[in-house]
């Protein structure tokens, strides 16, 4: 993969040279519709640990990117994220700052830290990537531990969060950046720790919907392990159906029991679900979920089941679904009829039943 797509990538500029420099990859690319001038082509692979789709109008594309260089452009936008921020990947930025490496940062390191902030401040600390330990010590991170101690949850808690860290990522000097310096002035313990699993996949949608934008496309889906950002409209010139799987334990198949549809579009959007039903071990007869209050350090209990949330972009789905599964289903209803730019699904229990709650600008079927 040329050099200057990690090193050098900016946000949001430029991403048609990686279609132009990138080789062609294999991969499964089939027709999805044609009506008139617009042909509908369906690009799937792998990444971040399981596999991505993503549909669009090749109508308005450049003449010299074809489906196979756009799919090999796919790969190489996802492949930087996975070497700037994974938690998996052992040579990863990430992994090599959390193990307090001080490292040159690309500027997708830099502004997933910068909009991570903004998160936190905006849920009141609900949303924390940098309380990465508390999701190790329950199994939930990058570590198989659980069921600690609650001397050593209230210790970790104390010890970690971006309450500790300055609220911008910038750079030293020698263009590096350190744990040592992130840390605020007068904080003294444990050298941060960052995880992303609450915005990666959401941030990853909307690189690549930049990378597609950047080509001309304006009809897009874009489906990373599940997190989606969408524009424009599908093949049958409609908005684009997107399915909520019914969050039943056990449900372990995206699409394989459903719960509803919803709309999204023609707007650029990004629609995410977080729920408590796929990522969960039981022991002594409790269910311990992986959606983790970083404010407690106690994983969540409600009936809250899964949050679908729609919003500007991919990232900010992602978060917002996270923190409507810590705050709970009258806090989250309140949360989204007071933003106006949000909307929002939710399935929760009550007693032995299933219900659902829809904001007013969200169409279910």
């Amino acid at each position: 993969m040329p050099k200057y797509l990690c090193d050098a990538m900016k946000i949001h500029v430029s991403f048609a040279n990686i279609c132009r420099a990138a080789v062609v990859a294999a991969g499964l690319l089939t027709l999805y519709a044609c009506t008139g001038e617009a042909r509908y082509v369906s690009i799937s692979g792998y990444a971040q640990g399981g596999t991505y789709i993503v549909k669009l109008d090749m109508g308005t594309v450049e003449r010299k990117c074809g489906p196979e260089k756009i799919k090999a452009g796919i790969d190489s936008v996802l492949l930087c994220v996975d070497n700037s921020v994974s938690g998996y990947n052992k040579g990863s930025l990430l992994s090599r700052f959390n193990s307090g490496e001080s490292v040159v940062p690309d500027n997708i390191f830099v502004d997933i830290y910068n909009k991570s902030y903004g998160y936190y401040k905006e849920t009141d600390g609900a949303v924390d990537v940098a309380a990465a330990p508390l999701f190790d010590i329950w199994g939930f991170g990058f570590t198989t531990d659980s069921l600690p101690s609650a001397s050593e949850v209230a210790e970790t808690v104390e010890s970690c969060g971006m309450d500790r860290l300055k609220p911008r990522m910038e750079p030293g000097k020698d263009g590096r950046v350190s744990p040592e310096a992130l840390l605020l002035e007068n904080v003294r313990g444990p050298l941060p720790s960052l995880n992303y699993n609450a915005v990666a996949q959401g941030y990853s949608c909307d690189l690549v919907a930049d990378y597609l934008k950047g080509l001309g496309v304006e009809d897009m889906l874009v489906n990373i392990g599940g997190e989606i950002f969408c524009s424009g409209l599908n093949p049958e010139g409609k908005p684009w159906s997107i399915g909520v799987d019914r969050p039943e334990d056990g449900n372990n198949i995206p699409g394989a029991a459903l719960q509803g549809t919803i709309e999204a579009g023609p707007e650029p959007c990004g629609v995410v679900t977080s729920g408590n039903y796929r990522k969960f071990y039981v022991k002594d007869g409790r269910k311990y979920a992986h959606t983790v209050d970083p404010r407690t350090g106690y994983p969540v209990s409600h009936s809250l089941l899964s949050a679908t949330v729609i919003a500007p972009d991919a990232a900010l789905a992602d978060a917002l679904a996270t923190y409507c599964m810590v705050i709970g289903v009258e806090a989250a209803k309140e949360f989204i009829g007071s933003e106006p730019d949000i909307e929002g699904y939710l399935i929760y229990s009550d007693g032995d039943r299933m219900e659902t709650w829809a904001s007013d600008g969200i169409t279910v079927r």
